[in-house]
């Protein structure tokens, strides 16, 4: 490809601000359709962006011989059939995270690309965001010696106002996989197998306290890295407003590294010689540096950081998790 003309299925929140307006602001990307089940919507977003074509039917979208590789930007359980369905169209794929309901359609997905011939990309965007590289060369130039252990902590207070009625996609397990972990932990897993390497095996424990809604609200797992590190994680959504945290500790020989995956707070190095901080903020559409990424790989110009194997491996991870392999 000399140029990436970009198609967007399901044009809601997420792509407002964190992807939608990146696609026109890369050097040889373009966005020229977008498609949402509810016309009105879709012609809304199209005129708010700028988008010359929009549509209220995917197959539409998908063979729009304008449309040279599609975003797919719905909820998780439509992932795997929308991407069976732009993999035969011939086509690649760029699908949101978490690239499917569960391990299997993950791999379903892989199959389809393969045989079709076409990339298929996952939005682990966190790869190509600066203080995510920071950490990973912090570790490469061993500033904290050799890693031994990690150790997740993300704790969100009760929100019971959000569970009034209708309740929001990401607590319904048919849609999203889960609950709010599987919405939020594929980040932090997918950012640990980035810096350092895959994890082999993991397992825990996963229940529901709050009883706002009927999927988990409250996970502990325990993980083995390829390389012999030891992990851990708790992910608590049912917490006390002053005790939030959103932190990864990674742990060596000769010090430590803290550091934030949603929050806009410093890295932390600690080591025998003091204390330094590097805080390194995301750009304005977060999704930007990935895109741009996929941008070159499509027009032989570089490499994406992330593949559709290593994303798989985080859902993969997921399901050992919360006890589904």
């Amino acid at each position: 490809m000399k140029k990436v003309r970009w198609g967007i299925i399901g044009c809601g929140n997420v792509t407002e601000v964190k992807s939608g307006p990146a696609f026109n602001k890369i050097d040889n990307s373009e966005l020229v359709a977008v498609m949402r089940r509810n016309g009105a919507k879709a012609k809304d977003y199209a005129e708010r962006h700028g988008v010359p074509k929009w549509y209220d039917n995917a197959e539409a979208l998908i063979h729009d011989p304008e449309v040279d590789v599609v975003y797919i930007a719905t909820p998780p359980d439509s992932h795997a059939a929308y991407t069976l369905q732009v993999a035969a169209a011939g086509k690649p794929v760029y699908v949101e995270k978490p690239m499917a309901l569960n391990y299997v359609e993950c791999q379903e997905m892989i199959t389809a690309c393969e045989q079709a011939g076409v990339p298929l990309f996952v939005a682990f965007y966190r790869r190509s965001q600066p203080a995510f590289n920071k950490v990973k060369e912090l570790l490469e130039s061993k500033a904290i010696g050799d890693v031994r252990f990690v150790n997740i902590k993300l704790y969100q207070p009760l929100q019971p106002e959000q569970y009034q009625g209708s309740m929001p996609w990401r607590v319904q397990p048919e849609i999203s996989g889960g609950g709010l972990f599987h919405d939020l932990a594929p980040h932090q897993l997918d950012i640990l197998d980035y810096i350092l390497g895959p994890i082999a095996s993991a397992s825990g424990q996963v229940t529901n306290q709050a009883g706002l809604y009927e999927a988990e609200d409250l996970v502990m797992a325990q993980f083995r890295f390829g390389s012999g590190v030891l992990g851990s994680g708790v992910w608590c959504y049912s917490v006390a407003e002053q005790q939030q945290q959103d932190c990864i500790e990674i742990v060596g020989s000769a010090g430590r590294i803290t550091f934030p995956t949603f929050a806009k707070e410093p890295i932390r190095l600690e080591t025998a010689a003091g204390t330094e901080e590097f805080l390194l903020p995301p750009p304005q559409h977060v999704q930007q540096p990935f895109i741009q990424s996929i941008v070159e790989e499509l027009t032989g110009k570089g490499k994406c950081p992330g593949s559709a194997v290593s994303a798989a491996r985080t859902s993969r991870v997921m399901d050992q998790i919360v006890g589904r392999e």
